[in-house]
C-alpha cells in the first residue's frame, strides 16, 4: 500500500473511530473513494484488509487510554483492590466494564468470517448507517439523569453490553451504540462518549492481539510495515478527534452525527439504486 492510502485511511480511522458514525464503514467506504479516484490501496484479501484496519484501531486506543489515563489508573487500581479482596467502589466499577465487554469479545470471536467477508458491504453499511443513525436520535432525547461514572449499575453495563454486540455489523459504530444505549439508560452524553470510549479498550485489545500473530505468523513485512505507520498516525488523529467530541458534547447534543448518518445513509441507497456495486 503507498503512504498517500495508508496516511488517508488512518486519518479515517482515526477521525470516526470514537465518533458515532462507524469506523469500520468509513474504513470500506474510504477503500472503495480511493479506488474510484485511482488511488491503489494494495491487493489485499479481506482477511489482510481487517489486520490493517484492526492495527488501526490499536492506534487509536493508545490515544483513549491517554486522554482517559485517570480512568485507566482508577481500574487497574480496582484490579489491585479485588485481587487483594479489599473490594470497594473501584472493584465494582471494574466489574461493571468487564460485564459490558463480555459480549462483544464473545460475539466478534463467534462471527470472525462474517466480519472478515459477508459483513463488508456497501448495502449493509449503507441501511445500517441510516438506521442506527435515526436509533441516536431517539436515544438522545431522554433525560440526563446521571453524570458521574460511579452511577454505573450492572443493568446499565448489561444494557449496553448488549448493544454493543450488535456494533459487529458494519455500519452500526461500536462507540455510536455504546452511546444510543447509554443515552437511553439515562447517561448524559458527556458520560455516555466516556462510556463508549473506555469500552473500547478490552475490545480493542484482543482484537489487536489476534490480528498482531495473524501479521506475525503471515511473514507480511510490507503489511506489518503499513500497519505500523497507519496505527501511528491514527494515534495522533485520534487523539485530537477524542478532545474534540468530548469539548462538543458538554454543551451540544449528538444531533449533527445523526444528520451525518441519515444523509450518507440515503446518499449510499441512492448510489445503489443506480447500480453502485
Amino acid at each position: 500500500m503507498d503512504i498517500i492510502s495508508t496516511l488517508f485511511l488512518a486519518l479515517v480511522q482515526g477521525v470516526t473511530e470514537f465518533l458515532p458514525i462507524s469506523s469500520s464503514a468509513h474504513l470500506i467506504l474510504g477503500r472503495w473513494l480511493l479506488e474510484g479516484i485511482g488511488i491503489s490501496t494494495g491487493s489485499m484479501t479481506p482477511a489482510e484488509e481487517l489486520a490493517f484496519d484492526i492495527a488501526l484501531h490499536v492506534g487509536t486506543l493508545g490515544a483513549v487510554m491517554l486522554y482517559f489515563r485517570r480512568d485507566i489508573a482508577t481500574l487497574f487500581m480496582g484490579l489491585i483492590d479485588g485481587v487483594t479482596g479489599k473490594g470497594g467502589e473501584r472493584f465494582r466499577l471494574l466489574l461493571v466494564v468487564i460485564v459490558a465487554s463480555i459480549p462483544i469479545i464473545i460475539g466478534a470471536f463467534l462471527a470472525k468470517d462474517f466480519i472478515t467477508e459477508s459483513g463488508r458491504s456497501i448495502p449493509i453499511i449503507a441501511w445500517t448507517t441510516l438506521i442506527f443513525g435515526i436509533l441516536l436520535w431517539f436515544a438522545d432525547r431522554r433525560p440526563q439523569e446521571k453524570s458521574a461514572i460511579e452511577s454505573l449499575s450492572f443493568r446499565d453495563a448489561l444494557i449496553i453490553g448488549g448493544a454493543q454486540l450488535i456494533s459487529i455489523i458494519p455500519g452500526v459504530s461500536r462507540s455510536g451504540i455504546c452511546m444510543t444505549a447509554g443515552r437511553f439508560v439515562g447517561l448524559d452524553r458527556p458520560l455516555s462518549a466516556r462510556v463508549a470510549m473506555l469500552l473500547s479498550i478490552p475490545t480493542i485489545l484482543g482484537a489487536g492481539t489476534l490480528a498482531g500473530i495473524d501479521m506475525v505468523t503471515s511473514g507480511d513485512s510490507q503489511l506489518t510495515t503499513d500497519a505500523l505507520i497507519g496505527g501511528v498516525f491514527a494515534f495522533f488523529f485520534a487523539l485530537a478527534a477524542i478532545a474534540l467530541l468530548m469539548k462538543w458534547l458538554q454543551r451540544q447534543s449528538y444531533t449533527p452525527f445523526v444528520v451525518y448518518r441519515v444523509v450518507l445513509g440515503a446518499l449510499l441507497l441512492g448510489l445503489l439504486a443506480f447500480g453502485l456495486n
